[in-house]
């Protein structure tokens, strides 16, 4: 995935980089149906090459029903680690219940290593 920070950097992707057996994809700014194209993008062409990805989701300021949607997916697809959320995904995931399903770490370097 070379040039992957060139193809988003002014978008809600970050840095993907390699990380312990997986990748890190990087998200930032509110994710939404309007706004999520490129975050499903980069993690399911991270999916499809990795065995482990985590994302960092220590930039993303807010997320609705459709990024959580996306997550449910991916972590069919692969084995997803969710870095660093904030209050508001925590408390989306906790109302939802998807915290039950999701892996969520405190840290990438946590979320690598596990």
């Amino acid at each position: 995935m070379t040039g992957a920070r060139d193809a988003y950097q002014d978008g809600v992707v970050g840095d993907s980089y390699p990380a312990g057996a997986g990748w890190v994809v990087a998200a930032r700014g509110e994710l939404d149906q309007d706004t999520l194209g490129p975050l499903e993008q980069a993690l399911v062409a991270a999916a499809d090459r990795h065995p482990v990805v985590v994302l960092d989701a220590g930039a993303i300021t807010f997320g609705d029903s459709s990024f959580l949607n996306l997550l449910l997916r991916l972590h069919q697809l692969t084995v997803l680690r969710i870095a660093a959320p904030g209050e508001q995904l925590r408390r989306l995931f906790a109302l939802t219940g998807a915290d039950t399903v999701l892996s969520l770490y405190g840290s990438v370097e946590d979320a690598a290593g596990a």
